[in-house]
């Protein structure tokens, strides 16, 4: 299960404005363990008063999680397998790529892999206290 990084909510239709933002607080508050805690204002809100044709009202959500990593660590498995046997790597070459492009993605698959693996499991720091500064005279 992984974490939202960020969320963007978009709204369209007759409604009031505060209510939409009550709600998305509460919606934040309730689910806050799926939200990481080191970003402190990820969901955000837009709103259009003209709905959709045939509705009074929709919204549509966009979302950068965590979770994601998963599929791309699959994609990065397939493809290497298919890199490894050099299956259909001829018709790439043959056009003027060369195979070094083709490890240089899967190493870029595996660092984007790696870091939303790094950015779940990551913490908020510890406020930070300011001490007064001592001025020599």
């Amino acid at each position: 299960m992984g974490k939202f990084l960020t969320l963007a909510a978009i709204f369209r239709g007759r409604m009031s404005t505060k209510r939409v933002d009550e709600q998305m607080f509460n919606i934040r508050n309730k689910n806050s363990p799926y939200f990481v805690e080191w970003i402190p204002n990820n969901v955000q809100t837009a709103m259009c008063d003209i709905g959709p044709r045939g509705l009074s009202m929709s919204a549509s959500m966009i979302s950068n999680t965590t979770a994601i990593h998963e599929p791309f660590k699959l994609l990065e498995q397939v493809f290497g397998g298919m890199l490894t046997k050099k299956a259909y790597l001829h018709w790439y070459t043959g056009e003027g790529m060369d195979e070094s492009e083709f490890t240089d993605s899967r190493r870029a698959m595996q660092d984007l892999v790696s870091e939303y693996q790094r950015q779940q499991e990551a913490v908020a720091e510890s406020s930070f206290v300011e001490e007064p500064l001592e001025y020599e005279e």
